[in-house]
């Protein structure tokens, strides 16, 4: 059975753990979108992926990536396995809108079939929570971060202002499984430039996380959804502590 084991602030430790020392640290989550990716001829046949509204979209161009795609598939199974942290949806999830068919059960499925059994586990939707959260921007600030997403200038730009002000180190657009190679060869190049890479690329975030930690021997994180957090509060003002 998975066990869901850290808490936000756990993570939030973590990370910051890993950056003060610098260590290499990788964060990835499983959501319906990766369940159906490791589903293909594994737990289910190719013909019940490909009926999938998630497969459907994804063979429209809206995913990141075409299905069938069992490389990927292999690459993130392999990429589960590196990963210091492996974010999990919770039992009965109600926060992603996905049928409850592609989610935690597809995740137990799959992890039993790949024997599966990361150390550290948390919440698969903390990197929204922790968008949100000042103190996830505090432990950022004074690092140099890299952003790799489709929206990386929009995002860079909102960053770089308050109340987040943060020192972006650069920038990598990524839309699709077929830049994986280059977009590698690009973070290579710059690992003495930055300190974390935060990571909106759908699915491939579970392959370039822990590749990213591998390579630069520094912290990546599959930050998913978390930059339409910043989107969506682009005028943010943190609430000010109470005095005890």
């Amino acid at each position: 059975m998975i066990v869901a084991n850290l808490k936000w602030k756990q993570v939030l430790r973590s990370i910051k753990h890993a950056l003060d020392n610098h260590q290499p640290f990788s964060m990835v989550r499983i959501g319906d979108g990766e369940n159906i990716v490791m589903a293909q001829k594994s737990v289910w046949s190719t013909r019940k992926v490909l009926k999938e509204l998630w497969a459907k979209k994804a063979n429209r161009g809206k995913k990141g990536v075409r299905l069938p795609n069992l490389k990927l598939r292999n690459e993130m199974v392999r990429s589960i396995k590196k990963a210091n942290i492996v974010g999990i949806l919770v039992p009965g999830d109600k926060r992603t809108f996905a049928p409850k068919r592609v989610k935690r059960p597809l995740t137990n499925k799959i992890f039993r079939y790949y024997k599966l059994k990361p150390r550290y586990t948390c919440d698969a939707v903390v990197n929204r929570f922790l968008a949100g959260r000042k103190e996830f921007w505090d432990v950022l600030r004074g690092r140099r971060v890299l952003i790799i997403t489709r929206e990386a200038e929009r995002l860079k730009k909102i960053l770089q202002k308050e109340p987040y002000r943060m020192n972006i180190a650069g920038t990598i657009v990524f839309s699709d499984y077929k830049q994986m190679s280059s977009a590698l060869k690009q973070v290579e190049a710059m690992k003495d430039k930055f300190d974390i890479a935060l990571l909106s690329c759908g699915v491939n975030s579970v392959v370039l996380a822990p590749e990213i930690a591998r390579l630069t021997r520094k912290v990546a994180m599959d930050f998913g959804k978390g930059h339409l957090v910043v989107f969506k509060k682009r005028k943010r003002k943190w609430k000010r502590r109470r005095k005890s």
